[in-house]
């Protein structure tokens, strides 16, 4: 049986630009011979599509493009995610899987396991599936198929199925990218594979097809990499995670075990939903990429010179290999950089979606010479091209010289252009009018506060007369402690470093000047102590810990959910776990009225972490108590 696994990256709500992309997928399929051709969960509505769901004609048009596109098919067959009406009245919708071929629908699965954890509320949309597990017999193979969620617990959908007499599993996914969460998913594979020989008659496990959505959707980036993965549990072949890809598998029942196991690991084909073959020499590493220059990254436009809707990521591509046999699962942030070329790509795919999704071109940075706002100008360029990012200098009385030159040299380096609007004398004019209402010009907090939103307003203006999308630059160690200044470094459109600790830019930004062997990020922002320059000599480090401190805090008290006493068992001193979780209780209102960012780790703050505004609830080490 030869398997095309179609990871696209579809858009929530444009069901008939949806159905355009699976209908080329599925040619390119047929083109190369394909038996099967798989697509993700909800490829045909996109997703999650969230409340979309309550509203009737949604979900009616999706059942009208399931039939429109079963009426292509032929002897090809075609598993696709769509959603479907609920039995009852009780939910929205069933979230639902269609086998169809030889133009009609053979047959529906209905996700029985839904998620209702993290960023998933399935359980307030969705009804449980209640249809029989219906085994498909493929020229003697037989197949059941199962959705997402269905996968990853033990003894659930796919052990039935396996008793059932299913040989391979196709599971259809929309699984959104986090740290880890790659090498999570092939130990979650390779269990119920073991899992299967344990209550399959014929004692052999059952092969899995994992096909996963790729692409950005708010603030969620699905990074695709999906795999097969034969009957004793071995990776048979990877697609690249964080571009589209049809990647063609053969497969083929072992005479002797009955297994489900690869014809030849020479015949696995990946190509792009255009049918064009990916290139081989980029298989030499799962999260290889290869160096360019910023300044060459160009987007692919349409006659009017307007970016399009582009398959991949621009400038840098992420590409998958072949599996070996031997392999050992990779760990996040292991050898290699692994985890910084992993964290990029999905950085600059997901801000990538979020603007050409939402209908903007270009971007624009105020670029002050930290490290923060100079990774988020190289992603913005590596996303959209350097000529679609601008980025605005904005300096006060208390920037560095230097500072304007790192902010200059970098936009050289980059290709990017830079205008230089002075804040000085709107910070003179403000400061003087409100004389008459402080009875003195602000001092303190207050002046530096209003630095930061003179900043906001300039570039919100550029945004508003310019038609271009404002990215934020605040990284998540800055988010949780509430070191930001509400509608001044918080104005924006989109937060892309939102969920990134800052010892992980630095990181970032180093890998990238790695990536392109020369200094993009000039060393001397790597090197300079991070401030805000928002009073004569002002280091970060003065407000808060250190950030190798900081930022093991936060992930412990916000990713873990520890309490003081759990930290401080760590080896933390008591009273810097107290002053850190103190203030992220107390910046919760500005997280709340923050722009939306990529998420990359476990729990970002927003749909993943819930927690009240009005909260009286505080802890102290028990030490103090």
């Amino acid at each position: 049986m030869r398997i095309a696994l179609c990871q696209l990256d579809v858009v929530v709500g444009d069901i008939p630009g949806n159905v355009s992309r699976i209908s080329d997928a599925y040619r390119v399929a047929v083109e190369h011979g394909s038996n099967l051709a798989v697509f993700s969960e909800l490829s045909i509505t996109g997703y999650p599509p969230e409340d979309l769901v309550l509203k009737r004609s949604f979900v009616e048009r999706s059942i009208e493009a399931l039939q429109e596109l079963s009426s292509i098919t032929s002897s090809c067959r075609m598993v696709v995610g769509f959603v479907d009406h609920p039995r009852s009245n009780q939910k929205a919708g069933r979230n639902s899987a269609a086998l169809c071929g030889d133009g009609r629908i053979l047959g529906v699965y209905h996700k029985k396991l839904l998620p209702n954890y993290g960023v998933f509320d399935e359980e307030r949309l969705f009804e449980h599936g209640d249809t029989p597990y219906v085994i498909y017999d493929f020229n003697g193979m037989n197949i059941g198929i199962s959705i997402c969620e269905d996968m990853w617990f033990a003894n659930g959908p796919l052990a039935v199925q396996a008793r059932e007499g299913a040989r391979l599993i196709v599971n259809i996914n929309a699984s959104p990218y986090s740290l880890g969460k790659l090498d999570q998913r092939k130990q979650v594979l390779a269990q119920r594979v073991e899992e299967t020989k344990s209550v399959a008659l014929s004692g052999e496990g059952c092969a899995i097809v994992y096909v996963n959505q790729v692409g950005g959707q708010d603030e969620l980036v699905f990074d695709g990499a999906s795999m097969v993965i034969d009957s004793q549990g071995v990776l048979v072949a990877t697609a690249r995670q964080c571009a589209e890809e049809i990647m063609i598998v053969d497969l083929a029942l072992d005479s002797s075990s009955g297994g489900v196991v690869p014809v030849d690991h020479s015949t696995v084909h990946h190509l792009t939903p255009l049918g064009e073959p990916v290139e081989s020499s980029s298989y030499t590493e799962i999260f290889a990429g290869e160096a360019v220059s910023a300044s060459q990254i160009t987007p692919a436009t349409d006659a009017s010179g307007v970016p399009k809707h582009p398959a991949g990521v621009h400038g840098i591509h992420f590409a998958g290999r072949k599996a070996d046999k031997q392999e050992k699962d990779r760990v996040v942030g292991g050898v290699d950089g692994a985890s910084e070329a992993e964290i990029y790509s999905v950085l600059v795919l997901g801000t990538r979606d979020y603007l050409f999704k939402n209908g903007f071109s270009d971007a624009v940075i105020g670029l002050s010479g930290g490290i923060d706002s100079s990774l988020v100008a190289i992603i913005a360029a590596d996303a959209i091209g350097s000529s679609h990012t601008h980025c605005v200098a904005m300096p006060s009385r208390y920037s560095s010289a230097g500072s304007l030159e790192d902010a200059r040299l970098l936009a050289e380096n980059v290709g990017i252009d830079l205008s230089v609007v002075s804040i000085e004398e709107a910070h003179n004019v403000l400061a003087n009018g409100l004389k008459s209402a402080l009875g003195a010009e602000p001092a303190g907090l207050a002046d530096e506060n209003m630095q930061s939103r003179i900043r906001g307003v300039i570039l919100m203006t550029i945004s508003n007369a310019n038609g271009w999308m404002v990215l934020t630059t605040g990284n998540k160690s800055e988010l949780a402690t509430g070191y930001s200044t509400l509608y001044g470094d918080t104005a924006g459109g989109f937060a892309v470093i939102k969920d990134v600790p800052k010892t992980m830019v630095y990181r970032l930004a180093r890998y990238r000047n790695k990536l392109a062997e020369r200094d993009l990020v000039p060393k001397s922002v790597l090197d300079k102590p991070p401030s805000a320059e928002l009073r004569p000599g002002q280091r970060d480090d003065q407000s808060l810990p250190p950030y190798d401190i900081l930022d093991p805090i936060m992930n412990g008290l916000v990713e873990e959910d520890l309490s003081i006493d759990e930290m401080v068992s760590r080896g933390f001193d008591p009273q810097t776990v107290y002053m850190v979780a103190r203030l992220i209780d107390l910046a919760e209102y500005k997280r709340r009225q923050s722009p939306p960012g990529i998420k990359i780790t476990s729990k970002a703050f927003g749909k993943d972490r819930r927690v009240p505004i009005t909260n009286h609830y505080h802890e102290a080490p028990e030490r103090s108590r």
